[in-house]
């Protein structure tokens, strides 16, 4: 049974890793604030009374499904679609009335990298560039700074009809940064990269969460991507938003089952299964180490203090299931081994 929709507002927005935590989200001080965002296409309502706010310097995600309305989000917020009601400000910019000089500001990535074939990696830079305002030496500087930074330099006079779909997705991304813009919106776009080219563009976005300079709002239906790069994350389903916050946040507030390595002594796995016969874990099943079982959060501690109690050595405790993946499945009332995002 589903659970009932829950929304978790954080006072200061986690950092990834070890890094300071980035400001508040107050909408004095946000880079987006959305109020009650509707937009419908005929009968179907893609986004639904939508209110969020993203901090300046924070890295927001905005996880869920295909057709959850992440994409109409994004066109939203930069003014390419107007709503039927309800209103946002990005960089204190309403999209509706000011979209020309808010999308001067973003960088925006969309699904389809949407690049002339016809043109080389570097004319397509060089007329994007052109379109936000650079010329001369500076747009062919930067021009050459992106191809570098995305690694596309040995290639950049041949034509983009020509690349991988990864390739040009790399050109894609290089394009949303030639102008240096305050905010950057992508959706999806570690897409048709390979594992290399991936961890790249995770290493950029970990790079804009470091410096706090540039907010960073994120698309993907990528689990794994967003508990690593998001400091705080938006699930959405169907048009709604269902719960806000850290990944950690969302897993306490519903007491998300995960799933648990317990590594044992020598002998002791036998013990283990015997008492978790009597406990609230479920799924148990011994591996080389020890055993693994999936349990409420809240259940965990009393389960490991019982094996504990009957004299099992217990040499490592590890949760398996990411925080977020526990939350987002446990929001969506699915176990997790059902299908779902990146799975």
């Amino acid at each position: 049974m589903p659970l009932p929709d829950v929304v978790v507002e954080p006072s200061t927005p986690h950092a990834p890793c070890s890094d300071p935590p980035g400001p508040a989200a107050r909408p004095d001080d946000a880079a987006v604030v959305a109020r009650n965002l509707t937009r419908s296409f005929g009968t179907a309502v893609a986004v639904a009374g939508l209110s969020l706010e993203v901090a300046r310097g924070e890295t927001f995600g905005l996880l869920g499904h295909n057709g959850a309305g992440k994409t109409t989000t994004i066109r939203l917020l930069n003014g390419v679609l107007a709503p039927d009601s309800g209103s946002a400000r990005v960089l204190g910019l309403d999209p509706v009335r000011d979209g020309t000089r808010l999308r001067a500001r973003t960088g925006v990535l969309t699904e389809t990298p949407s690049l002339d074939e016809r043109l080389t990696a570097r004319e397509n830079l060089a007329f994007f560039g052109r379109l936000y305002g650079l010329s001369g030496q500076h747009l062919d500087s930067r021009v050459s700074e992106v191809l570098g930074a995305f690694g596309l330099r040995d290639r950049a006079d041949e034509r983009v009809g020509g690349y991988s779909r990864g390739m040009k997705q790399r050109v894609a991304l290089a394009r949303t940064l030639l102008h240096d813009p305050d905010i950057l919106f992508l959706d999806e776009p570690t897409a048709a990269l390979d594992p290399v080219a991936t961890r790249e563009v995770h290493e950029l976005v970990e790079g804009f969460g470091r410096d706090r300079r540039r907010t960073v709002v994120l698309c993907t239906h990528n689990l794994v991507e967003a508990q690593r790069l998001c400091d705080r994350v938006a699930i959405l389903r169907k048009g709604s938003l269902v719960a806000i916050g850290t990944p950690a946040e969302l897993a306490a507030s519903v007491d998300a089952a995960v799933v648990v390595e317990i590594d044992l002594g020598p002998g002791d796995r036998q013990a283990a299964l015997a008492i978790l016969a009597d406990t609230a874990a479920t799924h148990v099943e011994m591996i080389e180490s020890g055993v693994t079982l999936r349990a409420a959060r809240s259940d965990i501690p009393r389960i490991v203090s019982a094996i504990a109690a009957a004299g099992c050595s217990i040499f490592r405790v590890a949760s398996v299931d990411s925080d977020l993946e526990a939350a987002y499945f446990a929001l969506h009332g699915l176990p997790p081994t059902e299908e779902g995002p990146n799975r």
